[in-house]
């Protein structure tokens, strides 16, 4: 037995030679519609949260006991000022990956510019080392968002995919797979 037989893919790919033209073309339609409609879901989060990303995963266990390697945050960017305590998502200049830390300390100017200083819960130490290079503080637009909520764990799935990157292929191939070849 063969590794295409033994994974169903002869039969798949005889499915796929049955399939009539215009049969096949309307489960690619479908799939690009499901694809375009969780753009649109996620467009219509940014512009309701005012965040460039309203959902991330914490992706360290800095933020323990509060936050987990693995949960999923849902964050807003409203024009409030921000408070001591607070968990904000940052992003700091020449790194790709947003940060998840709390505020611990504020720095107001005369002038009513406000910057602050972030942390991680389970650091020892401030956040300046992660800073871009001769900066020491934050400012309101380097914040991405705040943690309004989340759902515990449910962000392990992503960083599974990161770290392995062939597991996101092999997922999203039977993904397609099964909405190009799956038929009502």
């Amino acid at each position: 037995m063969g590794v295409f037989e033994s994974l169903g893919v002869d039969g798949l790919l005889s499915d796929v030679q049955r399939m009539d033209k215009r049969q096949f073309f309307f489960q690619v339609l479908s799939f690009g519609m499901i694809v375009s409609s969780a753009l649109m879901i996620w467009k219509g989060l940014m512009v309701v949260t005012g965040s460039e990303s309203p959902i991330v995963v914490v992706l360290s266990g800095s933020m323990e006991p509060a936050f987990h390697r693995g949960d999923l945050l849902f964050l807003t960017n409203q024009e409030e000022p921000v408070r001591v305590g607070e968990i904000v998502v940052f992003k700091i200049e020449g790194r790709d990956i947003p940060i998840v830390h709390r505020v611990i300390k504020l720095h107001e100017k005369s002038n009513g510019t406000v910057k602050f200083l972030t942390k991680g819960d389970n650091n020892s130490v401030d956040d300046r080392g992660l800073y871009a290079p001769g900066q020491l503080w934050l400012t309101k637009k380097d914040i991405v968002g705040r943690a309004r909520g989340f759902l515990p764990y449910v962000g392990m799935i992503t960083i599974y995919m990161n770290e392995y990157p062939n597991l996101k292929y092999g997922i999203l191939g039977l993904l397609a797979l099964y909405v190009l070849l799956h038929r009502e």
